[in-house]
C-alpha cells in the first residue's frame, strides 16, 4: 500500500516539478499567437475552452489505455508501478508535451511533418506510412474490442451490427468540426473516466485490498521477463507514440502557448494515475498474479475491469466498467481516424475546408479499416502495440533534434529517446511477432540476451548519429 501511495505523490511532484522544468526549457511564449486564433477555420482549427481541452485530450490520449495496458502489466507485479512513474514524468510526458509544442510552433501539423523538419525528408516520408498505419490501426481495434463486449451484453444483436454502428459514428466525428461532437461529448467522457478511476483506489484503500510492495522479485507465473515485455505491455500509462498524433489535434485548439503544460504534460501525468490504480487494483483484487492471470483468461482485460468495478463500486461501478470498456475505447477509435485524416492533408497539402474534401480522404480509409475488422484481434494488438512505441521512440529522436538546433537542453529528449530505443529493438527480436524464429533451439535466455545487446548497440549508434549531426550543424 505505501508503495503505490507514494507512487501516485511522486507523479504529482513530477508533474510540479519537472514538468515546469520542461516547460522551462522549451520555453513557451504567452504572446504568441497560437494556430487557433490564426488558422481559424471552424473545422479542425477551433479555440477551446482550456479545460475542455485538458479532458478532450487526456481522453484522447487515455480511452482504456491506461486500464487495459496496466491490467496486462499487473501481471509482473509492482515492477508496473517502477515503470508508470518513471516512464510517465521522464519519457511519456515530456514526449507528449514536446510533440505538443512543436506543432503549436508549426501550425498544427502532424508528427509526420515534425519528424521530417527535424529527421530529414526520408524519416518525414517514413513516418507518414507508420503513423498512418498506427491509427488506422488504433481505430480497428477500437471498433472490434467495444463491438465484442456490447454483443456480449446484448447476445440478440450480431456483433456486425455493432460493428456498422460504430462506424458510422466513427465516419460522422472524423468529418464534422471538431468542436460539434467530440467538444461537446468528450469532455464528459473524461470526467467519468477520472471518477471511475479515483473510486476505484479510494475503494482500495477502504475496502483494505493488501497492494504488493515494490521488490525486484518478478511476479509472473510463467517467469516471462520484466525487460522490455513491460514496457511494451504499460504504453498508454508510461509512453506512447499514439499520443504524438493526437496532441497536434488539440495543438490547433489552444489559445496560449503557456496552456501547454497543463494540457499536454498534465493530461500525460493523470492518464499515469489511471494507470497506477488500475494496475495495483489488478494485482491486488486476484489475491496475486496467478489469479489474474486465470481471470486475464477467461476473457481478457474487459472481464477484469467488470469484475472488479462491479466489486469495488456496486451497480455504479458496474455502469461505469461498461462505460470505461465500450464508451472510451470508441472515443480514442474515432480521433485515431481523423488524426490519420489529418496526417494525409497535410502531406498531400490538401484543405479540409470543404466537408466533400474531408469526406475523399476519410472514406479510403474506412474501408481499409473495414478490411482489417476480420482479421484476429491478437495479432492486431501485438502489432499495434510494438509499432506504438516505436512511433514514440521515433517522435522523441524528433524533439531531440528539435531542441538541439533551437540551442536548448536536449537531454531531457536523449535520455528516454536512448532507453525506449533499447526496448524496441529488443522486444522485435525476442518477441513471438518478431525475429524470435529465427533463434530456434536457442535456450530463452541467450535470446534475450541478444535482443538486450543489439537494442543497446542501436541506440548508441543512433546516439553517435545524432552528435555527428550536432557538429556537422556547428560547422
Amino acid at each position: 500500500m505505501i508503495s503505490f501511495i507514494l507512487s501516485i505523490i511522486a507523479l504529482i511532484l513530477g508533474y510540479f516539478i519537472y514538468g515546469k522544468i520542461v516547460e522551462r526549457i522549451f520555453g513557451p511564449d504567452e504572446n504568441a499567437l497560437t494556430p487557433a486564433k490564426r488558422l481559424q477555420d471552424g473545422v479542425d482549427y477551433v479555440e477551446m475552452d482550456e479545460k475542455k481541452t485538458f479532458l478532450i485530450q487526456f481522453l484522447n490520449i487515455a480511452g482504456t489505455g491506461p486500464i487495459f495496458g496496466a491490467v496486462a502489466g499487473a501481471m509482473w507485479g509492482p515492477a508496473a508501478f517502477i515503470w508508470i512513474v518513471f516512464g510517465c514524468i521522464f519519457a511519456g510526458a515530456v514526449h507528449d508535451y514536446l510533440i505538443g509544442m512543436m506543432s503549436l510552433r508549426k501550425d498544427g501539423a502532424s508528427v509526420a511533418e515534425l519528424v521530417g523538419d527535424n529527421l530529414g525528408d526520408k524519416a518525414k516520408q517514413l513516418m507518414r506510412v507508420f503513423s498512418v498505419v498506427l491509427l488506422i490501426l488504433v481505430g480497428v481495434v477500437f471498433i472490434t474490442s467495444p463491438a465484442a463486449i456490447l454483443h456480449d451484453l446484448v447476445k440478440s444483436v450480431p456483433t456486425l451490427t455493432f460493428v456498422g454502428i460504430i462506424i458510422v459514428y466513427y465516419m460522422v466525428a472524423t468529418v464534422l468540426p471538431i468542436d460539434k461532437v467530440i467538444g461537446k461529448i468528450y469532455p464528459i467522457f473524461g470526467i467519468c473516466l477520472l471518477i471511475m478511476a479515483v473510486g476505484i483506489g479510494v475503494g482500495l484503500i477502504v475496502q483494505g485490498y493488501e497492494i504488493p510492495e515494490i521488490t525486484l522479485k518478478n511476479y509472473h507465473p510463467q517467469g516471462v521477463s520484466v525487460f522490455p515485455y513491460l514496457c511494451i505491455s504499460i504504453a498508454c500509462g508510461a509512453i506512447s507514440g499514439f499520443h504524438a498524433t493526437q496532441s497536434p489535434m488539440m495543438a490547433r485548439c489552444l489559445g496560449n502557448e503557456k496552456q501547454g503544460r497543463r494540457v499536454f504534460y498534465g493530461a500525460m501525468i493523470s492518464e499515469g494515475i489511471v494507470a497506477l490504480i488500475w494496475a495495483a487494483a489488478a494485482m491486488s483484487f486476484f489475491g496475486g498474479t496467478p489469479g489474474l492471470g486465470e481471470a486475464l483468461g477467461q476473457g481478457g482485460a474487459a472481464v477484469v475491469v467488470n469484475r472488479i468495478s462491479n466489486s469495488v463500486l456496486g451497480k455504479v461501478g458496474g455502469a461505469l466498467a461498461i462505460l470505461g470498456v465500450v464508451a472510451c475505447p470508441i472515443t480514442s477509435g474515432d480521433t485515431a481516424f481523423r488524426s490519420a485524416r489529418l496526417t494525409i492533408a497535410d502531406a498531400i497539402g490538401y484543405k479540409q475546408g470543404p466537408i466533400l474534401n474531408r469526406f475523399v480522404i476519410a472514406i479510403p480509409l474506412f474501408v481499409v479499416g473495414v478490411a482489417l475488422c476480420f482479421i484476429d484481434f491478437n495479432i492486431l494488438w501485438r502489432y499495434f502495440s510494438w509499432s506504438n512505441q516505436t512511433l514514440a521512440t521515433i517522435a522523441l529522436w524528433a524533439a531531440t533534434k528539435y531542441l538541439a538546433n533551437n540551442g536548448k537542453n536536449y537531454k531531457i529528449a536523449l535520455i528516454p529517446a536512448m532507453f525506449m530505443t533499447v526496448v524496441v529493438t529488443s522486444y522485435i527480436i525476442i518477441a513471438p511477432e518478431g525475429f524470435v524464429r529465427f533463434f530456434k533451439g536457442v535456450p530463452t535466455s541467450t535470446v534475450e540476451l541478444v535482443g538486450n545487446i543489439s537494442g543497446i548497440v542501436l541506440s548508441l549508434i543512433c546516439t553517435a548519429v545524432f552528435m555527428k549531426s550536432l557538429k556537422k550543424d556547428n560547422k
